[in-house]
């Protein structure tokens, strides 16, 4: 997904029933991170230029909707 100013949005979500286990957002470790962002460095490649990019995180959970910007970023 792409903003108005070109910044390309890389966007994970995640369901989960209840908060038990730390809940949806939670679910989201160091090692999914990593993937995200290796995931998203090799979409990048194929690019003539590199736009801005930012990780958000959807999250559902219990019929709630949660999305956070800027989640973690690539370092």
């Amino acid at each position: 997904m792409r903003e108005r100013d070109g910044t390309l949005v890389f966007v994970e979500v995640r369901q989960r029933k209840g908060a038990g286990y730390g809940g949806a957002a939670a679910s989201i470790g160091a090692l999914k991170q990593r993937r995200i962002v290796f995931a998203a460095r090799h979409f990048l490649l194929r690019l003539a230029q590199v736009p801005p990019c930012r990780f958000d995180v959807v999250s559902i959970e219990g019929g709630g909707i949660q999305w956070m910007r800027a989640a973690f970023d690539a370092s």
